[in-house]
């Protein structure tokens, strides 16, 4: 929720159209709220899908360095490394699911 409040600076910079920002945000939220108990459940069975998110958080860090010193990523490049970076991921976990113990060890985490 922080996250979605503290954009809201970042994305006046963008646009002008207050009433589009503000909306977007909320609507942001409320995705957010609900898509991060999707994904808790999911890494509770998903073994190979926190990798997954990390190897994406570290592209898009790297994306990031990379626009500073002037090189740019195509939007069609990031969107398939994302892509095959996650279903690799979910993929990867049905083809080697984890122990029921393992199972049971993430969810008390959780």
């Amino acid at each position: 929720v922080v996250f979605a409040f503290d954009s809201v600076p970042a994305v006046l910079g963008i646009s002008d159209d207050t009433f589009v920002i503000y909306t977007s945000n909320i609507f942001a939220i409320l995705g957010l709220r609900s898509l991060y108990f999707v994904i808790a459940d999911a890494i509770g069975t998903l073994r190979f899908l926190q990798p997954s998110l990390a190897l994406v958080l570290g592209f898009i860090a790297l994306k990031m360095i990379f626009a500073v010193v002037g090189v740019q990523v195509s939007t069609k490049l990031s969107l398939g490394f994302v892509l095959l970076i996650l279903s690799g991921g979910v993929g990867l976990s049905y083809l080697y699911p984890a122990a029921k113990e393992e199972v049971k060890e993430n969810e008390d985490e959780l």
